[in-house]
Parts: structure tokens; sequence; C-alpha cells
């Protein structure tokens, strides 16, 4: 991996002209009404999407511009580098990548009073909570709750708040925590996630906490429809998110949750796919649907946003519902936007860098997780995080809309 500092300046003059795509624009829906108070719950911070676009962050747009377009020929090259405008949240999924925060967010304040229409907002994703994908093994983290997680975490989340308040006038929309929380609703017979739930709870406590400042919005995520959207869960789900929104004194500055992170569920199915067995909740309009209610119940702030960045093949050619590991077939999906179609929908945003690995198929690998080897997996694949430009083409080809 190229150092940052680096890897910004060889791309500050493409980025320049390579701006994020207004969230406003992307395949439109029909516009939403309004949300009420009593469908949408208790946060005082408004859609910080509206009238805003994400930053195009410049790592993904180098690991596109680098990589992805030299192997491509026309005109699927072409395409690629529109990608490369498409803003996307950063990962910030170790402490190393910290002070790339500060990086971008500089950046995003030098655009911003340069004169960028619409503003731009940063959008991050916080990911290192100890015991980190506790329940799978292609993105486990470098902190340990055996080994002193939870102080470590609080110092990460403390140099993510210095990061903040260095930019106050930068708008930023953090995401917390992918998979976490949606752990501990159902994979609490996996003992790395038993082994983890005190320290998850807290860290998102803190992380709430800490992070509730008025330049920032947050949202929790919650799984998918295929995860937390089956009757059995749904109810335990909102339970958790309401009992930690209150225990962490309702932060004014969470939002609500995000959906759908690096999976491929639709948004607004018109029938349910045979994959999803029988749950009523077979898209993502239809769990956000049923779970509102249920955290309006809990006090929990009613809105959402949904990854749409792999979803742009339906259905999917997944086996089973479960299966997230590089599956074969899908497309980019819906640019980022806020012409959603559903009041409780903020946006849709791309959270996945689409062409970053889930995870590698080699079964000798450390990190190896045996969903990156079922037949619907595409393979040969390299380790999580890494660049995988066979699935970075294939979802680019099958783009709905195409670039």
């Amino acid at each position: 991996m190229a150092p940052l500092a680096s890897t910004l300046a060889a791309f500050t003059a493409i980025l320049a002209a390579v701006q994020a795509s207004p969230v406003a624009t992307g395949a439109a829906s029909p516009a939403a009404p309004a949300a009420s108070a009593a469908t949408t719950g208790g946060s005082t911070v408004g859609n910080p999407f509206t009238g805003k676009q994400i930053y195009a962050n410049p790592y993904y747009a180098s690991e596109i511009l680098s990589s992805a377009v030299p192997s491509l020929s026309a005109p699927y090259n072409t395409k690629a580098s529109s990608v490369a405008k498409v803003g996307t949240f950063a990962w910030l999924d170790s402490t190393a990548k910290v002070p790339s925060m500060g990086t971008y967010l500089a950046d995003i304040q030098k655009q911003n009073a340069a004169g960028a229409s619409p503003p731009i907002i940063g959008a991050f994703v916080v990911y290192d909570l100890p015991n980190r994908d506790c329940s799978a093994a292609a993105s486990n983290g470098e902190f340990s709750v055996a080994n002193n997680g939870l102080a470590n975490y609080e110092k990460y989340i403390d140099s993510i708040k210095a990061q903040l308040q260095a930019y106050p006038s930068v708008d930023t929309v953090l995401l917390i925590e992918p998979d976490s929380l949606a752990n501990l609703v159902t994979n609490l017979n996996v003992a790395n996630c038993s082994a983890a739930e005190s320290a998850y709870k807290a860290g998102v406590t803190y992380a709430m906490q800490q992070l509730n400042l008025p330049n920032v919005a947050m949202y929790l995520d919650a799984g998918h429809a295929g995860w937390l959207g089956w009757s059995a869960n749904i109810g335990p789900a909102a339970q958790l998110f309401g009992s930690l929104y209150t225990s962490a004194g309702s932060p004014s500055q969470v939002r609500g949750l995000a959906t759908n992170v690096a999976n491929y569920n639709g948004f607004n199915l018109a029938s349910a796919p045979s994959y999803t067995s029988g749950d009523s909740n077979y898209d993502e309009k239809l769990y956000i649907n049923a779970l509102a209610p249920l955290l309006t119940q809990q006090g929990f702030p009613a809105h959402f946003i949904t990854d749409t960045s792999r979803n742009g093949v339906q259905p999917t050619k997944q086996q089973a519902w479960g299966d997230w590991c590089n599956v074969v077939g899908t497309g980019f999906g819906v640019r980022p936007t806020t012409n959603t179609g559903d009041a409780l929908a903020d946006a849709f945003v791309w959270v996945k860098p689409g062409g970053e690995c889930d995870g590698t198929s080699d079964s000798s690998a450390p990190r190896y997780d045996y969903h990156c080897s079922l037949s619907d997996a595409l393979q040969p694949s390299p380790q999580a995080g890494t660049w995988f430009q066979a699935y970075f083409a294939q979802l680019l080809e099958n783009a709905n809309p195409s670039f």
C-alpha cells in the first residue's frame, strides 16, 4: 500500500476534475414524503445528505485509476474512470488509517472553500472493535478482547474525535461498526462473539458518546434483511439498538441505522428471490419499514441509509442468503442519492468500495473463511481488503444503471 500522502498527491490533479457525484443524482426514485416525528423517533439531526455530495476518497480512486483502468480495454477503461468519481465511504479499519481522515477532511475543507457545489461531506466507516468480525475470519482486526482491546479501541475512537474536532466546518457521516451488533443478536453461540459481547456494547456506546459532535451524523450498522429481518431477530435487534442508545445518553447526532453494508440485497423488489426462504422482509425496504416502528418504541431514531454499491443485479446468484463473500454475477448499483422513494430512507450510499476483496479463497491463508470458496463465490480471490481486479470488472460489466 502506498503512503497516503504520496497517493493523495499523485491523484490531486485527477480528483480536481473527478468530483464526487452529487448525492441527489443517480437513478431517481419517486420523491419521498416528509417523515413524521412519530414515524422516525427522536433524532435532532436532519438528513445529512440533503443538498450535499459525498467525498470521492482518493485511496479508492487511486485503486481504480492505477489498478483497474490500465487492465481494461475500451469502453470499460473509460467506465472505470467514472466509478472513481462516485462518492464512497472511506474505511477506518485500523489505527494506521486514522490519519488519512485528517488528510481527507482537509481536502474537503479546501474544496468547499473554493466553492464546491453541492458542498462536500465526509463519509467514513468506524471499524476496529476488539474481536472484530467475530463470527467469521476474513476481516479479523488488530485488537483482541483478551489483550486490552477495549482500552485500545477507546484510544482509536479518541483519535477519530480529534480529527473531527480539527475540522469543525466539515460535515461528516460516520457509519459505526458493521456487523458488530448484528452478531450480538444472532451469533452469541460463537465463542469469539460471546467473549466480545461486553466489549462490543461498551465500544459502540463509547463511540456514540465521544463522536457526538455538531458536525457529525452517525448511523449504527443494522445488518441486512437476510440477517436481522427474520421475525425471531428483528425484535431483539430493535431492543439492543434502543438499549445502547439510551445507555449512551440518547446522543443527538445519532441519526439512525445503516443496512446492507457490503451486501447485495435489493431495495424494492417485485417478488421474493428463492434464496430468501420465506422471510417476509425479503428486501431492504421491507426490512426498514418493519424495523422502524420497533425502533420508535425503543426511542431510537428510525432513519436509514442503505448500501447500494453492489446490488445492481437482482435477484443475485447467491445459493444461500447468508453467502456474503465475492458473490458471482453482481454489479454496481444505484449511485448515491437521496431520491429513495421512502420517507425512512435518508439516502442510498456506496459504503463498500467495489473491487476491494471480501476474503481469500486460499484455504491455507490465515484469514481464510469457507464462504470464500463456495460455488457462488468468484475465485481465486486475494485477502480481504486487497484489490480484486476480476471482481471489479464483474461489477462494472453488470452495473445497473450502467456507467
